[in-house]
C-alpha cells in the first residue's frame, strides 16, 4: 500500500470511529471555548469538533501557540467558559506555566490540557490543581467533543429523544406517508412514545393521514417560541394512538410561512425531551430552516422514486449532507413507488450505484393499499397488517431505532451466472 493510500485508509478508519463514538454524545450547551494549539495534529481535530452539529450552540476560537500564548492573550482579554491547551512541555515546566496562567483566569473557567506525556503522576497533580481533564495526544475529534460534554453536560440529565428527519428528493415521492407510517410502526411495535411533527405548515398531510383535526399545533409553537416548554408543547400535541402524538400543521394558506434558519430549533429541542423518538416530516423545499433542520437531525431519511430527476436530487442532498454532517452516518434511502406499470424507471441497483449507498428499503407501487389508507385516515398496518409493504415499514422502524441493520442485497456475480449456465445445460 502506498503512503497516500495508507493515509486515506487511516482517515476513513478515523471517520468511522468518530461517527460511532459521537452517536451517544449530547449537544453541547451555549458556551465559549478557546483553544491554544502547538501542532496541526491537535489543531485539526479541535477545528473539526467546532464544525460538528453537536457543537452548534458553542462558540469556538482556535489560536496557534501553547500556554505562553494563552498567558499573553489573557492579560488583556476575559477568559471563556473553557480553555483547551496543548503543551509539549515536560511535567514540571507544564505545572509552572499553568500556575502563571491561573493568575489571569476567572475562577469559573474550566481548563483542559492536551499533553504529550503519558504520566499518571502528572495527571493526578493536574487534577489536584483544578485542571478539569488531562488528555494525552494524539486526540480525535470525538475525544475533543466527548471531553467537553463530560464537563458541561449534566450526567444526571434526562436522556433526549432521537430526531429522525424524513424528506422527499422531489415532490410526490411519498416521504410524508413513509414518515407517518414509520412513526406509527415504532409506537405500536416497541410501545415507545413517538412524536410526529409536521413541518409543512401550508400543505401538511399528517392531520389527514392520522384522521385528526386539532385546534392547535405546530404553528402556535413556531410563532411563539418564547412560550415553548414541555408543558406548553404537551397542550399542542394531539393523541393519535397509544404512544403516538402529533404536532399538526394548520395546512392553511391564510398566512405565509417564512422563517429564520433556527425557527424550529426550540420546538425540536423541547420535543426531544418529551419522547424517545421524534419524527420530523420535512417538506420538499430548500430554505434556511429546512437545511438547518436536516443538518441537525440525528438521522436523515431521503425518499425517492426511480426516475432521473429524483436520482439527481438525491445525489445533491446526499453530497451536501455528507459534507455538512461529516461525523454522522450518511442519509438513508427509501426507494418508493417502484414497478409502476408501463413506466420506464431506473432499477434499484442502478439508482443506488452512483450514490454509493444501499437502499434501506425498496417499496413497490401499490395504489390500492396506499389509497385506501389515505382516504380513510388510517395507517397501512391498520388496513392490512399482513401486507409485505407493512413488513417493509416495520423493517425500516427496526433499522431507524437501532434494532436491526440494513439488509444487503446480493448482486448477481460470477457464481450466479455459472449456476444459470449449468442449469441451461
Amino acid at each position: 500500500m502506498t503512503n497516500l493510500a495508507y493515509e486515506h485508509a487511516m482517515d476513513a478508519g478515523a471517520d468511522l470511529h468518530d461517527s460511532a463514538a459521537m452517536q451517544a454524545v449530547r449537544p453541547i450547551p451555549r458556551i465559549s471555548i478557546q483553544a491554544f494549539c502547538e501542532s496541526e495534529g491537535v489543531t485539526a481535530p479541535i477545528e473539526r469538533a467546532g464544525e460538528d452539529r453537536r457543537m452548534a450552540k458553542a462558540h469556538l476560537k482556535v489560536h496557534m501557540g501553547g500556554i505562553p500564548t494563552a498567558i499573553e492573550f489573557y492579560q488583556t482579554a476575559p477568559t471563556p467558559n473553557l480553555i483547551l491547551l496543548e503543551s509539549r512541555s515536560e511535567p514540571r515546566e507544564l505545572l509552572d506555566q499553568l500556575a502563571r496562567l491561573a493568575e489571569h483566569c476567572d475562577p469559573s473557567t474550566k481548563v483542559v490540557v492536551i499533553g504529550h506525556y503519558n504520566d499518571v503522576g502528572l495527571y493526578r497533580e493536574l487534577i489536584r490543581n483544578g485542571i478539569s481533564e488531562y488528555v494525552v495526544a494524539p486526540v480525535s475529534m470525538a475525544d475533543v467533543v466527548g471531553v467537553i460534554a463530560a464537563i458541561f453536560v449534566d450526567p444526571e440529565a434526562e436522556p433526549i429523544g432521537r430526531s429522525i428527519a424524513f424528506v422527499g428528493a422531489k415532490g410526490g415521492t411519498g416521504s410524508s406517508t413513509i414518515a407517518h407510517n414509520v412513526g406509527w410502526a415504532v409506537s405500536s411495535l416497541f410501545k415507545s412514545e413517538v412524536v410526529v411533527a409536521d413541518l409543512d405548515l401550508a400543505f401538511g398531510t399528517a392531520n389527514i393521514n392520522f384522521d385528526q383535526d386539532p385546534a392547535q399545533g405546530i404553528a402556535e409553537a413556531v410563532f411563539s417560541p418564547e412560550r415553548v416548554d414541555e408543558v406548553y408543547l404537551d397542550r399542542l400535541l394531539a393523541q393519535c394512538a397509544d404512544n403516538l402524538s402529533l404536532l399538526a400543521a394548520p395546512s392553511t394558506l391564510e398566512r405565509v410561512y417564512d422563517f429564520e434558519a433556527d425557527a424550529f430549533a426550540q420546538i425540536i429541542d423541547t420535543a426531544q425531551r418529551t419522547a424517545p423518538i421524534l419524527i420530523l416530516d420535512v417538506p420538499h423545499i430548500w430554505s434556511g430552516w429546512s437545511k438547518h433542520t436536516l443538518i441537525h437531525a440525528d438521522e436523515v431519511v431521503i425518499t425517492a422514486t426511480p426516475e432521473l430527476a429524483n436520482l439527481r436530487n438525491t445525489k445533491n442532498l446526499m453530497d451536501m449532507l455528507k459534507r455538512l454532517r461529516p461525523n454522522d452516518p450518511p442519509p438513508k434511502l427509501v426507494l418508493n413507488q417502484t414497478g409502476v406499470p408501463k413506466r420506464p424507471e431506473i432499477s434499484a441497483q442502478d439508482f443506488a450505484e452512483p450514490l454509493d449507498i444501499e437502499p434501506m428499503a425498496v417499496i413497490p407501487f401499490e395504489p390500492q393499499l396506499f389509497g385506501n389508507a389515505a382516504n380513510n385516515g388510517r395507517m397501512l398496518g391498520e388496513m392490512d397488517a399482513k401486507s409485505p409493504i407493512v413488513a417493509t415499514i416495520n423493517e425500516i422502524a427496526h433499522v431507524l431505532t437501532g434494532r436491526a441493520e440494513i439488509k444487503t442485497r446480493r448482486k448477481p456475480g460470477l457464481g450466479t451466472i455459472l449456476g444459470k449456465l449449468r442449469r441451461a445445460k
